[in-house]
């Protein structure tokens, strides 16, 4: 062989080497997002079941129920609600009327929750859910 070859031989190893490594990044990307979604879009069908994702809407007023460790809310974008089940300690800002994104997956056609975040002050609010409540609103 010539050093010609070697070196065409050499930038194909390389090339391929590249698009492996960058396909092996976006598989295991892709397998690590968890998508938003409001409630009106969990009860159209377009959240995955079995798959986690979060969930983000206002807590419904008179949803709250606790047993023991275990909570169970709904959670409304103001056009529909979803019911979430929750086991564990809730954040000290949780409360009926709060903005909360909850993570966690679709399981017999209820969502279990694995964390809930509350929002901070009385200011602020997940970008995800503002948009999601600007959509229900339309």
């Amino acid at each position: 062989m010539t050093k010609r070859q070697n070196r065409m031989i050499l930038v194909a190893l390389l090339v391929a080497g590249a698009i492996l490594v960058i396909t092996l990044l976006l598989q295991a990307l892709g397998s690590n997002t968890n998508y938003f979604y409001s409630p009106t879009e969990v009860v159209e069908g377009k959240a995955p079941d079995g798959r986690s994702f979060r969930l983000g809407g206002l807590v419904a007023t008179g949803s709250f129920k606790r047993q023991d460790l275990t909570a169970t809310f709904d959670v409304t974008d103001n056009k529909n609600k979803f019911n979430v089940e929750y086991t564990g300690i809730l954040p000290d800002l949780f409360r009926e009327g709060q903005g909360i994104i909850a993570t966690g997956a679709l399981t017999e056609g209820k969502f279990i929750a694995t964390e809930v975040l509350a929002k901070h002050d009385e200011n602020y609010m997940p970008p995800e859910v503002a948009d999601a409540l600007e959509k229900a609103k339309k």
